[in-house]
């Protein structure tokens, strides 16, 4: 059973006798793992995102793809096109949940900053409708699709394509999304361990 802070001095107003003290203690009861997921690989000029369905059977693709943005745009430019093309994304297929790659270490300042403006522009788009938003560090996806934290991009996309029965490889982009989601969905199935961090 699980309690917040105010239930906690409720009922420590109790112990000591206060007897108009309620306590306002619901057990915690395990929530249902979320069956629509999205995934985005967050990127200024190619940010990938990728919809898939996991139910009771294996997972489905339900979409994916790469908000491209030349490098004639502006930032700003590119910026709106990325929470517009995740919102409507989000609008066209009402996942429950974000799962975006985690932040990295970068040593170009200015590389970190435009990734954290794309992550962030990706990051309102999913929370300005509700989602309920977790990132992932990169090594830990690459650990839960492919078994190995420093595998090739390759072998994350082939084993994406493997699990969910595509004809074909995924683009680079959207199979890291797409490994987001898929990765996020196992940990969430599996209701051991530490989950992803949510923010």
């Amino acid at each position: 059973m699980g309690i917040n802070a105010k239930q906690f001095e409720q009922m420590a107003k109790r112990v000591r006798g206060d007897a108009s003290a309620e306590v306002d203690v619901e057990p915690s009861v395990p929530r249902p793992p979320h069956e629509y997921i999205l995934g985005v690989d967050p990127s200024l000029r190619g940010t990938g995102f990728g919809v898939i369905r996991h139910g009771k059977g294996r997972a489905e693709l339900l979409d994916q793809g790469t908000v491209r943005c030349p490098a004639t745009w502006r930032v700003s430019r590119c910026l709106a096109s990325i929470h517009a093309v995740l919102r409507e994304v989000i609008l066209r297929h009402h996942p429950t949940v974000c799962a975006v790659e985690g932040l990295f270490y970068a040593q170009n300042y200015r590389t970190a900053l435009v990734m954290g403006e794309a992550r962030g522009a990706a990051m309102v788009a999913a929370a300005g409708v509700g989602l309920e938003i977790y990132e992932i560090a990169p090594r830990k996806v690459k650990q839960a699709i492919v078994g190995y934290g420093n595998a090739q991009k390759i072998a994350v996309a082939k084993m994406v394509q493997r699990m969910l029965d595509l004809s074909e490889i995924p683009e680079a982009d959207a199979a890291d999304a797409l490994a987001l989601a898929l990765a996020f969905s196992q940990e969430n199935r599996r209701r051991i361990g530490v989950m992803p961090k949510q923010i």
